[in-house]
């Protein structure tokens, strides 16, 4: 095989590919970007068989054909590559020699014959915008749980109808839901996508209204992106009935500003962090919120005016829970409801129902 292309065509389109990479796998060839023509030019591939990644950059083949190249040293070699047009030539040997102005560097890949193919995925199709569908991955992704004693938690259930699109995460501690209107498929889809998956895919998607094509298997789910191809696998097992927890009612519903409260609690951190609880305390006291943390090395407290329906309450969180919340918030003013000390609190805009956060919180004694 033997090619030319632009040097940042070929360092784009890596950076993209790359986020499928295998990491030290028991077969070596996934460590490696398969290289091929077709007749868009060059198609780059790489799986790590929970995710694959496909994409096609304009290339000129003098002598068409397959290789597999080592995928880390390969970026690495490009990235430091002096720019403009760059020539890629492989022997038999599956040796790849890469020429870039004076620049030359060999390296060794393998036969392309061991390089798995993409899963062929085909079911539910429906398509929407691609910056919607990054801010609902954004706005939810950092709920899901990092323990693997539950897998299935790990990642984000996709709910999508004919009309509606929720995507749910929590980990036992916090819930966040995201819901868009949508023209869905026919049929319904309840799908969960690995974290770290949906955390590539939302870097890959643009902030556009160009659209994205997703298609759901029974085992799979296929994103077209421009001249990007995205398959990964589901996870298996059944999502928290997550619908069930969600509280219907509330005793108290506080309207605050979202950045004064981030604000407050920010400051709050700083004491918080520094004991062994972490904790973060909220007094509702008629229109005033009081936000109070302390620590063996100080206490910190803070007043802002809110607006207050029900009775009043005080309530503890660790602070990190509520933070995380507050910073996937673009809105200037949320609603929070409460039910009591021990019931979990919910966030949620004071204009729509695109939304919505629950906090379990920490039982203090006294509160």
């Amino acid at each position: 095989m033997r090619f030319s292309c632009d040097t940042n065509d070929l360092n784009a389109s890596l950076s993209v590919v790359s986020r499928a990479l295998a990491v030290r796998s028991p077969k070596p060839i996934l460590e490696g970007i398969l290289f091929e023509s077709c007749d868009e030019g060059l198609r780059l591939t790489c799986t790590d068989l929970a995710l694959g990644i496909e994409t096609t950059i304009p290339a000129t083949f003098i002598e068409e054909g397959r290789a597999v190249l080592p995928g880390k040293l390969l970026c690495e070699v490009v990235r430091k590559l002096p720019g403009g047009m760059c020539e890629i030539s492989t022997s038999d040997r599956m040796q790849a020699t890469i020429r870039c102005a004076s620049s030359r560097t060999t390296i060794t890949g393998f036969d392309p014959v061991e390089y798995p193919e993409l899963p062929q995925v085909s079911g539910a199709s429906f398509e929407m915008l691609q910056n919607t569908l990054r801010d609902m991955i954004g706005r939810t992704l950092f709920a899901v749980a990092v323990d693997e004693s539950r897998p299935i938690l790990t990642g984000c259930l996709m709910e999508i109808g004919r009309s509606e699109m929720r995507v749910v995460a929590l980990d036992g501690f916090r819930l966040a839901l995201r819901k868009e209107s949508i023209e869905g498929p026919e049929q319904e889809v309840s799908a969960v996508v690995g974290g770290k998956v949906l955390g590539d895919i939302a870097k890959i998607l643009s902030d556009s209204e160009e659209a994205v094509s997703l298609c759901f298997s029974r085992s799979h789910v296929k994103m077209n992106i421009g001249a990007t191809h995205v398959v990964a696998r589901l996870l298996e097992g059944e999502f928290i009935r997550y619908r069930q927890i969600l509280p219907e009612e509330w005793q108290t519903r506080v309207c605050v500003s979202r950045a004064e409260l981030s604000s407050a609690i920010d400051r709050a951190s700083l004491i918080a962090r520094e004991g062994k609880s972490n904790l973060v305390c909220f007094k509702i006291d008629g229109e005033t919120l009081e936000v109070t943390s302390n620590s063996e090395t100080g206490d910190m407290e803070e007043k802002m005016s809110v607006t207050t329906e029900g009775k009043d309450i005080t309530i503890a969180f660790n602070v990190r829970y509520i933070t995380d919340v507050l910073k996937a918030l673009s809105d200037d003013e949320v609603f929070m409801r409460f039910n009591s000390n021990v019931s979990p609190c919910v966030i949620c805009p004071t204009q729509s129902d695109s939304y919505l956060y629950l906090v379990l919180p920490v039982r203090v004694f006294g509160a």
